[in-house]
């Protein structure tokens, strides 16, 4: 009988914990089952919110539980827009964001006027606030591109940076017409709003990366650096709040502020992904379907009219201004597909408009009943819309991603390199496991099938059960940081005579093409450690080798400056290291400054025009004088400083003295030392490219190049 009381029988249901367990069980179930029928799962829970909610089976009501969790979801879609996007490939589309951003800001804006005003005969303000809701649109189908990691597309960069630029100019046109309504629009009223959105937006664009770096450097608790996120997230809405704008704007902003301080593989970006995406997200959808009420559409003929008439007049709008930008910018089909599939749904910015029209009494009518700005068949009519154009936009992004990313993987399965990326981490000191994993995995290739490999070495007859143990309990620690990232990692405890016995034997014995080594970051290079790594892994093993000593979180690092020694693109291995350097400034957005002789340069600026990056070159042609570049190094730039093995094409005696060289120039600086792959370094194939006088002239490198981007195109 206790156990019967407890149960509730009314409708809707108030008990929290069962509440909640409802909303769980929808965003686990209803994707699932919707699946099966090919209906993307974002569509999936704005129909289970439309089922369970107060027009429905009136389950639960849309409380403000849910109004909060709804808010915090919408918030999160924006921020990971501005979080996810490819800041380099934002900046060189910029103009053609502009161009996309005020096609589908202007028609929207003309076309949804005249119908407002002579096919459902509304008044001109009325009109101009409908219109500027067809303007507006939100990203509900990023997370599918996400799914899909086709989010570094061109032609989401640009439907993304559109978003930013229509979305703010129809909330401008809201702001207007409620200054309008409360007496307000005069001069200071335009100065007063354009100065507090420029006061904003100086404040998170340049302030934010200030703080968040500073935060990441000295605070490395996980749960501290995603609540810390969270909090600028809502931070930056309400300055956008504060500054006369909707808090989306501010999310996104927040979003681009700290894009080059998570990178796309850290685990913190994981978790963020992982929070939105199961909790935040999913009860912003539920949200927008709970406000569905197909009641209307039996009992008021005008409110069927009103929704028909808005949600053609949105779609067809935003089709023509994607077909519009797919023309002028000469785009793929697929790609029109997803500029429209991000820019069709309606959500965001078009409750608030509407939720606001509605609220702004107008007058009343002979009855004592208000007249509101948006009446009610526009608020039953933007809901519809607002489920027929989000399941359009999911229907339409999930067709154009599955195609791009389908012929991305068959581009790839067709020009695999029979040589598979394998990446080996030997690890001893736990201080330094953390920022070596979160250093391969920026570098690994993203058709890298085999992971990442964790070596411990435990010497044969000395080593005791605690050391033993300890080398255990290490690798169990790299298994758990690399898993953090979704990234597989193999465990290799090995016990041999000495560390490079072991380490040479296990790269041979597994095919590893690539080595990466920790170096304590409280230590000083020394002629003693080189002189061990020269003699022992660079003599037995051909693999690309990079050693990485840690000043700082490699997520806080702004810069990498590369300095390259002549005839560098006359090892066997440079597009190998090369792509791995390229990789870093893909997932973390930092900035490339390549030091290296005019023969080289030509050929990275010839690789930059095809894979854009960003990148500064810079003439370099003394190897070893660091005494002017050491001028130019900054507190969070990382140095890289490119060998090579001795007898081989780019090596020269300077390179001896690199201990010396980093600890004079650069003692409080990150590094990396790369030694480039060769194909066996115990037979001396290669001695043709020795000579410097036998490589090939500068006009004729044209193959290397073209060799280069082969296997960029294969990585990428």
């Amino acid at each position: 009988m206790v156990f019967l009381s407890i149960i509730e029988t009314s409708l809707p249901l108030t008990n929290p914990v069962l509440k909640f367990l409802i909303i769980l069980i929808i965003i686990l179930i209803a994707p699932i089952l919707l699946g099966k029928l090919k209906i993307p799962h974002i569509l999936g829970l704005i129909i289970a919110g439309a089922i369970i909610g107060p027009n429905g089976f009136n389950l639960l009501l849309r409380d403000s539980g849910i109004i909060l969790s709804g808010t915090a979801g919408l918030l999160y879609i924006m921020f990971l827009a501005g979080l996810e996007i490819d800041m380099a490939e934002f900046k060189r589309n910029s103009s053609k964001s502009l161009i996309f951003g005020m096609y589908t800001f202007l028609i929207p804006m003309i076309l949804g006027m005249l119908v407002s005003i002579y096919i459902l005969d509304f008044p001109l303000v009325t009109s101009v606030l409908l219109a500027s809701m067809f303007a507006s649109h939100t990203l509900i189908a990023y997370p599918i591109l996400s799914k899909f990691g086709v989010t570094k597309n061109r032609a989401v960069n640009i439907a993304v940076g559109g978003t930013m630029i229509t979305d703010i100019l129809a909330l401008l046109v809201l702001a207007v017409i409620v200054g309008m309504h409360s007496g307000e629009v005069n001069l200071q009223f335009w100065i007063k709003l354009s100065v507090s959105i420029l006061i904003f937006g100086v404040i998170v664009l340049y302030l934010f990366p200030i703080i968040g770096r500073w935060f990441l450097k000295r605070y490395q608790d996980k749960v501290s650096q995603y609540i810390f996120v969270l909090a600028m997230v809502f931070f930056g809405s309400f300055l956008a709040e504060v500054a006369g704008v909707e808090a989306i704007i501010g999310a996104f902003l927040t979003g681009l502020a700290l894009n080059k301080l998570i990178p796309a593989t850290s685990p913190l970006m994981n978790r963020i992904d992982f929070v939105g995406n199961a909790i935040f997200i999913p009860f912003f959808l539920i949200g927008v379907g709970m406000l569905v009420n197909y009641k209307a559409f039996i009992s008021d003929f005008e409110t069927i009219k009103v929704a028909a008439v808005m949600t053609i007049t949105a779609t067809s709008c935003k089709f023509i201004a994607a077909w519009l930008t797919q023309k002028t910018l000469k785009f793929s089909v697929n790609e029109r597909r997803l500029i429209f599939g991000l820019s069709n749904a309606q959500a965001a910015a078009t409750l608030a408009a509407v939720l606001i029209g509605y609220n702004i009494i107008i007058g009343e009518t002979t009855d004592g009943e208000p007249i509101r700005l948006l009446g009610e068949s526009i608020l039953n009519g933007t809901i519809i819309m607002i489920l027929i154009t989000c399941t359009i936009a999911t229907f339409v992004a999930q067709k154009g991603a599955q195609n791009i990313s389908f012929s991305g993987s068959q581009f790839l399965e067709r020009e695999e390199d029979e040589t598979e990326e394998r990446i080996l981490i030997p690890i001893s000191n736990p201080d330094t496991v953390e920022e070596l994993i979160n250093f391969s995995t920026l570098i690994k290739s993203k058709n890298n099938i085999n992971g990442l490999y964790a070596l411990n070495i435990v010497i044969n007859n000395t080593s005791t059960a605690e050391e033993k143990l300890k080398a255990k309990k290490i690798l169990e620690k790299a298994v758990e940081l690399a898993a953090s990232t979704d990234i597989f990692l193999q465990r290799l405890l090995r016990y041999d005579l000495n560390i490079i016995n072991g380490i040479t034997g296990v790269i041979k014995e597994n095919n590893i093409t690539d080595l990466v080594l920790g170096f304590h970051s409280n230590k000083s290079i020394s002629e003693n450690f080189l002189g061990k790594l020269t003699n022992g892994l660079l003599a037995n093993s051909g693999a690309t080798i990079f050693v990485y000593r840690s000043e700082q979180p490699i997520a806080t690092i702004k810069r990498y400056i590369i300095i390259m020694p002549a005839f560098t693109e006359n090892e066997i291995g440079f597009p190998l290291w090369l792509l791995k350097v390229w990789n870093i400034s893909r997932n973390t957005g930092a900035k490339l400054l390549f030091y290296a002789p005019d023969r080289t340069l030509k050929i990275l600026q010839e690789i930059q025009k095809q894979h854009q990056i960003e990148a500064e070159f810079k003439s370099y042609n003394n190897w070893g004088n660091f005494s002017e570049i050491s001028e130019q190094v900054n507190v969070n730039d990382n140095i890289l400083l490119v060998l090579s093995r001795e007898n081989y094409p780019s090596y020269n005696r300077q390179m001896q003295n690199v201990s010396d060289y980093i600890n004079n120039y650069f003692p409080s600086n990150s590094f990396i030392l790369i030694y480039p792959k060769q194909l066996d370094v115990s037979e001396d194939i290669l001695m043709g490219l020795n000579n410097p006088s036998l490589l090939p002239p500068i006009e004729k490198l044209d193959k290397v190049v073209t060799t280069i981007f082969n296997y960029f195109k294969q990585r990428s």
